[in-house]
């Protein structure tokens, strides 16, 4: 009686702390925070060639000597600084979209670098029809982020708003750009969507409808995914060839710079003030821009209680930032403070992106 008593005795005692560790864990779920990012990982290509795309100058005896070598160390760049983020967040980013990058061959081999292997990354990617072959991909961590659904999205010229009378039918036919890439999924209990985009080029300057028309595209997307999935929380992100002030952004994409001036329809730009207020992602023609974007829709920027939002992440008043440390940045010469890239000049040196990485923090 006594063995039976003492038994009993001791299990009522350990009620209390079981109890505990239920609420700790309720309550650390409650706390559960995720990063969120885009990479464009500037002309990440392998060492082969891909037929019928325009991939010759990363080749061995093409242009830029793309040898053996120097895609092991534009690999191990790109593990380090991803590697770097989650050093700083303490966490590695449950999603990242990634852009310029050759096809699912170099995403395998970079998810496997040692840096960055024990994150675990899964690939969700799709060959678009880009002519040099470069695609967007998404990276998740299948711990966390449950996949549901993917497809890529392609560039078409309809329905838009924007007026297509100065492009002849063939000019549109010939046009190939890369798809954006759209993923569903469930983060946590909570249903999200993300449409990775990498917008048409400025150079030669080209692009002022483009841009806004795949803002446009993108817009659409999300706009039917609301429709199929109200409350769903939709992120957008890329690297647009735009800054958070341009028409794509603003018109187009619905971008704002509060979360105070939202509709239901609308997007909440964090880098909208924050290149206002001074910061880059890159620099082109020797001017700091942002066009590495990321933005949420009204669910995620002004969500009910006990659910994910987004969250201020520096100074406690800008929702998102631009990753940069000192070994991904030019520290002399003529481009002193811009990011340390891959080519200059036409040779090879070894850096990391002419883009810096941005990313958000959502947190329930």
């Amino acid at each position: 009686m006594r063995k039976i008593l003492f038994t009993l005795s001791a299990a009522l005692l350990l009620v209390p702390f079981a109890l505990l560790a239920q609420e700790k864990k309720a309550d650390k779920a409650k706390k559960q925070s995720y990063v969120i990012g885009f990479y464009n990982l500037e002309n990440l290509f392998d060492t082969y060639h891909d037929e019928g795309h325009n991939d010759y100058e990363y080749l061995p005896d093409g242009g830029n000597n793309w040898t053996d070598a120097k895609y092991q160390k534009k690999l191990q760049n790109m593990a380090k600084v991803i590697a770097e983020m989650k050093k700083d967040n303490k966490a590695w980013h449950a999603v990242l979209g990634v852009s310029e990058i050759e096809n699912r061959h170099v995403l395998e081999d970079l998810v496997a670098e040692p840096a960055i292997a024990e994150a675990n990354y899964q690939i969700i990617h799709y060959d678009s029809p880009d002519r040099r072959g470069v695609d967007c991909a998404l990276l998740y961590r299948p711990e966390v982020f449950t996949y549901l659904e993917s497809e890529a999205v392609p560039f078409t010229f309809t329905p838009s708003r924007i007026d297509w009378s100065q492009w002849s039918q063939e000019e549109m036919d010939a046009f190939k750009t890369r798809d954006i890439l759209m993923v569903r999924g469930m983060l946590g209990d909570e249903m999200f969507a993300f449409l990775v985009c990498h917008l048409p080029s400025r150079l030669g300057g080209k692009g002022a409808d483009l841009r806004p028309r795949g803002a446009e595209i993108a817009y659409q997307r999300a706009m039917r995914l609301q429709e199929e999935f109200p409350g769903i929380k939709i992120v957008v992100m890329g690297d647009m060839n735009d800054n958070p002030g341009d028409v794509s952004m603003t018109d187009y994409l619905h971008g704002k710079e509060t979360i105070e001036e939202m509709a239901d329809d609308d997007f909440f730009d964090p880098f909208l003030r924050m290149i206002k207020d001074g910061y880059s992602s890159l620099y082109y023609r020797g001017e700091g821009n942002i066009f590495d974007i990321i933005m949420v829709n009204k669910a995620l920027a002004d969500s009910e209680e006990g659910t994910f939002e987004i969250q201020p992440i520096i100074k406690g008043k800008y929702y998102g930032r631009v990753f940069s440390k000192p070994f991904m940045t030019n520290q002399s010469g003529q481009y002193k403070g811009t990011p340390f890239r891959t080519f200059s000049g036409g040779s090879f040196v070894g850096g990391f992106s002419d883009h810096y990485p941005t990313y958000i923090v959502i947190k329930k």
